[in-house]
């Protein structure tokens, strides 16, 4: 673990706010600035969105996914609690779709977007490349990371998880949020600063005037944020790059800052918070090289990374961050790894 993100005397984390708001409406979290949620389908049951007062419009923080019952929600958010002014612009911290799915819908209205551009190409790609069946190359990545064969098969011949399916593609033009920069939204100047390893150019927002700080995924309390590895860049280490950004956040932490995440409760305590996320990843990577004494593929590593049974509903995550902790060891000399005769791929400690 970093020395600068060593455990400390820092102030736990608290949860001031209580309560998350209902569908449709929306609690002010600082002045001009209010907190809304959007539900998702599946255990991680809801997204965070912020709406912050420009004056005579709103900048929509995050969307949720491209449904008709999240954008009935937001209908109502629009006629109550928003006042009815229109939303003037969307920003996104980063392409996943609870995240970006209803960036266009708002954009059709008369939104512009802004978002970090690594994140505006793929959503832009992801849009177009819908799949009626798992292809060739991403049955091989399950393949080589050791996949259940039950799973496998089942895989094999149903409609995989399709990011077109809940997102709305993009329309040409937005505006580039870079590292370093300064945004204004909600009457306040906002640092940009870029986290990595959940997602390529995840932006997090620092408030100038005040202690608000708005983290997506890349500042979850609570929950791990997903490091995963898939078909798309098999070889990728998320691992280092999310080590690399806690430790690049750490100096700019305070611990009255009021955290608003992606998903779960606004918190304060963001020192402790970023050790800890630090200090969990490390102590899965310790837990996993142990148990390479004896050869695994990314499939065998469960136990080892979560110290719990994985459902159903969790498998495909679970396996693709697997990957992630495997290729950390490998790539940082910890690991060595060599093709099996099963077309896996297979991994022992050195």
């Amino acid at each position: 673990m970093p020395d600068s993100l060593a455990p400390t005397d820092a102030a736990p984390i608290h949860y001031p706010l209580g309560t998350q708001p209902e569908p449709g409406a929306a609690a002010e979290v600082a002045p001009g600035v209010l907190w809304l949620q959007q539900p998702l389908p599946m255990a991680l049951n809801h997204v965070n969105c912020y709406a912050l007062d420009d004056g005579d419009s709103w900048t929509i923080i995050d969307t949720g996914f491209a449904t008709s019952k999240s954008k009935a929600i937001w209908q109502s958010a629009l006629d109550g609690p928003l006042a009815g002014k229109p939303v003037g612009r969307v920003v996104v911290t980063h392409h996943h779709p609870d995240h970006v799915g209803l960036a266009a819908w708002f954009m059709v209205q008369g939104a512009t977007l802004a978002m970090p551009r690594t994140g505006w190409l793929m959503t832009r790609m992801m849009t177009f490349d819908e799949q009626p069946v798992p292809n060739a190359e991403t049955l091989q990545f399950y393949r080589r990371a050791g996949m259940d064969p039950a799973v496998l098969k089942q895989r094999t011949t149903e409609r995989p998880f399709n990011y077109a399916d809940i997102v709305v593609p993009l329309p040409l033009g937005y505006t580039r949020l870079i590292d370093g920069g300064v945004i204004r939204m909600g009457g306040r100047d906002w640092d940009i600063r870029m986290g990595h390893g959940h997602a390529p150019e995840h932006a997090t927002f620092w408030s100038r005037e005040d202690n608000l700080v708005i983290g997506g995924d890349q500042l979850l309390p609570k929950i791990s944020a997903n490091l995963g590895v898939y078909a798309t860049e098999p070889d990728a280490d998320p691992v280092a790059d999310w080590l690399n950004a806690c430790a690049a956040l750490a100096p700019y932490a305070r611990e009255d800052q009021l955290v608003l995440p992606g998903h779960k409760l606004p918190y304060t305590g963001l020192p402790r918070r970023l050790s800890q996320m630090a200090s969990g990843t490390q102590e899965g990577l310790d837990r996993l090289l142990d148990s390479l004494g004896t050869p695994k593929r990314a499939g065998d590593c469960f136990d080892a990374l979560y110290q719990r049974e994985i459902m159903a509903g969790e498998y495909g995550l679970a396996l693709v961050e697997a990957v992630g902790n495997l290729n950390h060891l490998h790539q940082t000399g910890l690991a060595r790894r060599w093709l099996g005769d099963d077309g896996a791929w297979w991994f022992q400690a050195l």
